[in-house]
């Protein structure tokens, strides 16, 4: 699953700035149907997020009310978007609109016929703002019908320029590199990673990183379809990669059982808190908005990232996350769930959320300067430059029985491979046993 934190919330400014001054208490705003068009209807979102990420996507669905009279609901579902989405169809309470963090899930709705194709108007702007491999992934069976609003960029490792400052290193190009600058920053006094073996999903997006940039995008899309088993000798070896770093106790803070014992903000802890144990951790673009929010860090100047670096002579890897927006059948207002994703699918829409800080778009035609930090700035660059060559999370697309459940599947058996790295190949029998039972389901 794509992971989602906190970051700072701006008032009325970003609504100003994205619609035009009158947004926020001056005359009406008006959409390109007529002044006010969808008045008296109300669109039910459902969607993971919740605090400051739901306040700030609240931003953009005022925006819309603003721009078509349309009043919004947003249902937060919790990570178990499919179930509870599942429930309301059953219950005959849909909602109009789903924010999907899952391409799993996003296939799975449609397969059950759950889902309306997007309009004309939204795939022209589709077409023209984002890059094919956007489309593809929200597309079924060649029809599109998830409209990619929030992405993350997780090929990001977040550093604290002190750290490595004092021990003379600087931000590595290889992976081997990165494993020799953490042995020097390890010397210094602070071990290198802050790893978060507590939280399954961060070793799969450690696992990917490394398959990715060593084995090639057209293997990974092999595996991540299962159309390449996990026994793969090229799975095997990125096993044994990442296992040089997880074996490694100069290089993991606190050693494999702490890491076990570490979750998510913890690890982010651990480089940015108040008592810092290790100057580098991996994880997305949202690294920043908890060193930012929590620990009141300054990013760009006391946190910092580097790409994650290109493995055994590969390309460097661009994986991605994302929030896809669809439109369920039956849905009381599914005609104006429509018209909020055309209006999803414009620069101005995801203008209003790049201003509030903690987001990502994919649409290359928002304007870079809309992000409030050069850092954003320049993860959404390196993002939007990747173009076709970003993949979406694997774990993701894979069934969530085997990609996406606490205690199971992918998520446990990297956690025990924490723990033991010593045999990378029985790893992958039992990743394949796994993956197997949950794509025959």
């Amino acid at each position: 699953m794509m992971r989602r934190r906190t970051t700072l919330l701006t008032g009325c400014t970003a609504l100003a700035l994205a619609l035009g001054a009158t947004a926020c208490g001056g005359g009406p705003v008006t959409a390109g149907g007529g002044d006010k068009e969808l008045s008296g209807q109300t669109v039910t979102v459902a969607g993971v997020w919740s605090g400051t990420e739901q306040k700030n996507f609240q931003k953009v669905l005022d925006a819309f009310t603003e721009k078509t009279g349309a009043k919004t609901q947003f249902v937060s579902t919790g990570d178990n978007v499919s179930t509870v989405v599942g429930s309301k169809i059953e219950g005959g309470n849909a909602p109009d609109v789903v924010m999907v963090p899952q391409v799993g899930v996003l296939q799975q709705f449609a397969k059950k016929g759950w889902l309306t194709p997007l309009s004309a108007t939204t795939r022209q702007s589709v077409d023209a703002g984002f890059a094919p491999v956007w489309k593809n992934y929200g597309s079924v069976d060649g029809t599109l019908y998830g409209l990619y609003f929030k992405a993350a960029h997780k090929s990001t490792v977040w550093y604290s320029p002190d750290a490595l400052t004092q021990a003379g290193v600087t931000p590595p190009k290889t992976y081997a590199e990165m494993l020799k600058a953490g042995h020097t920053v390890s010397d210094s006094g602070l071990a290198a990673f802050a790893v978060a073996g507590q939280d399954g999903w961060t070793l799969t997006d450690w696992f990917e990183n490394v398959y990715l940039s060593q084995a090639g995008p057209e293997k990974y899309d092999a595996l991540a379809a299962h159309k390449l088993k996990w026994t793969d000798a090229s799975v095997v070896k990125a096993l044994g990669t990442l296992g040089q770093l997880f074996k490694d106790k100069q290089l993991i803070a606190g050693g494999q059982n702490t890491a076990l014992n570490t979750d998510f903000p913890g690890s982010v802890e651990k480089v940015f808190g108040p008592k810092p144990e290790a100057g580098m951790v991996y994880e997305g673009d949202f690294v920043a908005g908890v060193a930012k929010d929590q620990f009141g860090r300054t990013v760009g100047k006391d946190a910092n990232f580097f790409p994650f670096p290109a493995v055994d002579g590969g390309t460097a890897p661009v994986v991605s996350g994302g929030d896809a927006a669809v439109v369920l059948k039956d849905g009381k207002h599914a005609e104006a769930g429509m018209k909020l994703l055309e209006y999803l699918a414009t620069p101005e829409a995801a203008a209003v959320w790049a201003k509030a800080g903690g987001f990502l778009s994919p649409n290359k035609k928002l304007d870079l300067a809309s992000y409030g930090d050069d850092v954003t700035r320049a993860t959404a660059k390196s993002l939007v430059d990747a173009g076709d060559s970003v993949r979406f999370d694997m774990s993701d697309q894979a069934p969530a029985a085997f990609g996406g459940t606490k205690g199971t599947g992918e998520w446990k058996l990297l956690q025990d491979f924490l723990r033991d790295p010593s045999d990378p190949k029985a790893t992958a029998a039992k990743l394949e046993a796994a993956a197997a039972k949950a794509y025959q389901g």
